[in-house]
């Protein structure tokens, strides 16, 4: 087993004094070289000096296998086996990977059919209008979602751009159903490669496998695990074989960052900016890439969420051309995605759309006991990390002291449901009961400390009681709880077409995340991290 510890591999039965001067003699040739010809920047430097020349095209058919050479630093291209499609995805599934006319472009106008997760406001930006500019034939709601397949009629400030072509669905990139019945560890083992055999130490949980550290960032982040699967084989081959060189096996995800050279924070650097692509295309805050050499690209704006995430990623570690190699679609990485796990577009026609215009939040409450004084600390922000959709909110319990302090107030449970999480002060309660993170709502509560945590399995209803906030389980300056919500795997804005609720206060986002308020009729609670009159909330005995 290959273990990582303090940035360095360690293999059980070597002699350190061996090693030890070997990785001195080797460093100390680098250094010349470095010296003499610039051969440290290329190797080091976070741009495109060791991603941006040597690409090889391989055909990926099936009847072809490819190969990969491993002379030079690039993507890491391996010969893989699709996997068996599952039983409940009919084989007569129609792919929809191409829309050639999701939208048609004249001098003066686009003519768009509005995608499922649309809104007025994301696809103005997307198109460079101003939401009133837009018409259609059936009436549009300022508010909420369109209805997928609507006609709009948008003015035409690009002149002639290239349709869109959709490589990846939003399904394949959140942690959605069709991941559900996902064995990563089995996917992994049956690969064979490095990270069959690859360990990390991690400060909170021990020694994890990489197919634990692969398992814990999908499952807190909500993305997809074949999608973080695929990105690793497809940068740095650890999926199926052995590493080929320093580059491939200190960043596996292509991240030169010596502070990040770990496979866990080599993934937190992928899905975050896996997750800003995403859902920042999702509300229009994201509508360009920028390439590592510095060139921007507009996206095209008939592109789908799960296509922009990937054109995000890949622009953040090449230059345009090879960007524009990464995402063929016949050799690049769409299709040793398609060849690792089989057609993705097959999975996509079971479960998308994600959610519908008529989807509600069913009802919660404020997660705290009555006629107690609890302040809005933070308004919406990041629903687990940073980056992603502004889906969460934190309460504070009322206390002279600040900061991190031990706090006797209960966290409640704000609606009935099934306790399916409930670990590393992380509480998430499955409001359908089936039991699956991955359909349905979900509420997750973090930063929740309990003596005799609920297990798994067990049914909550409304107000029972979950455990007491604290800082523990991430990153906090004080004492608080943060709820976020999920629905069939995707991360819900606080602030948006389906807004967060709590007891008849609903959230607005400010222009920074955890700035806004919450409104309740006339009433304003504005959100701050210092807790002052206004930012105090109490449930009362009238409220729900």
């Amino acid at each position: 087993m290959k273990l990582r510890y303090n940035n360095a591999v360690h293999t059980p039965g070597l002699k350190w004094a061996q090693t030890s001067r070997f990785w001195l003699f080797f460093l100390i040739t680098l250094l010349i070289l470095g010296l003499a010809g610039g051969l440290l920047l290329t190797v080091f430097k976070p741009q495109e000096a060791w991603f941006s020349s040597h690409f090889v095209e391989i055909d990926l058919t099936p009847e072809t296998p490819p190969t990969q050479s491993w002379a030079y630093y690039g993507p890491a291209v391996a010969e893989v086996t699709p996997t068996a499609m599952p039983t409940s995805i009919p084989p007569t599934a129609t792919p929809m990977p191409f829309i050639p006319n999701a939208y048609i472009d004249s001098d003066v106008t686009f003519i768009y059919y509005a995608q499922w997760g649309d809104t007025i406001k994301a696809v103005a930006r997307h198109f460079d209008a101003n939401p009133e500019d837009i018409d259609s034939p059936s009436p549009l709601q300022e508010d909420g979602l369109i209805i997928p397949g609507q006609l709009l009629i948008i003015p035409n400030p690009f002149g002639n751009i290239p349709p869109a072509q959709l490589l990846m669905p939003d399904s394949e990139v959140v942690y959605s159903a069709s991941a559900a019945d996902f064995d990563v560890k089995e996917f992994i083992s049956n690969a064979g490669g490095y990270l069959s055999e690859y360990a990390e130490w991690n400060g909170r949980l021990g020694w994890l496998s990489g197919a634990e550290i692969v398992e814990l960032r999908a499952q807190e982040n909500s993305i997809n695990p074949r999608l973080l699967l695929a990105l690793i084989e497809y940068q740095s081959g650890w999926v199926y074989r052995e590493p080929g060189g320093l580059v491939h096996n200190n960043y596996p995800l292509g991240y030169a960052n010596d502070e990040r050279m770990e496979l866990g924070q080599q993934l937190k650097w992928a899905i975050d900016m896996l997750l800003t692509g995403y859902y920042g295309w999702r509300d229009g805050s994201v509508l360009e890439v920028h390439m590592a050499d510095g060139y921007v690209l507009r996206m095209a704006p008939g592109l789908n969420a799960g296509t922009a995430a990937l054109q995000y990623f890949f622009g953040q570690a090449y230059n345009y051309e090879n960007w524009s190699q990464a995402l063929n679609p016949t050799l690049g990485f769409p299709a040793l995605y398609e060849r690792m796990f089989g057609d993705p577009w097959q999975r996509a026609a079971q479960v998308e759309p994600l959610y519908t215009p008529s989807l509600a939040q069913p009802e919660l409450t404020l997660p705290f006991e009555r006629d107690v004084i609890w302040s809005f600390s933070g308004g919406p922000h990041g629903a687990w990390d940073q980056a992603g959709a502004w889906g969460a909110l934190d309460f504070a319990p009322n206390s002279n002291v600040p900061g991190c302090v031990p706090s006797d107030e209960w966290v409640l449970a704000s609606a009935p449901g099934l306790v399916i999480r409930s670990d590393r002060n992380t509480v998430v309660i499955d409001l359908d009961g089936d039991g699956l993170e991955q359909t349905g709502w979900n509420i997750i509560y973090l930063h929740v400390i309990n003596d005799n945590p609920i297990p798994p399995g067990t049914i909550v209803q409304r107000d029972d009681k979950l455990g007491y906030p604290s800082c523990e389980g991430g990153i906090a300056t004080g004492t608080h709880v943060h709820m976020a919500r999920k629905y069939n795997g995707e991360w819900i804005a606080a602030d948006g077409p389906f807004p967060f609720v709590m007891g008849g206060w609903q959230a607005y986002a400010g222009g920074q995340p955890y700035d806004g308020h919450l409104a309740r009729g006339s009433k304003i609670i504005l959100a701050n991290l210092n807790a002052y009159t206004e930012t105090f909330i109490v449930r009362t005995q009238d409220d729900p």
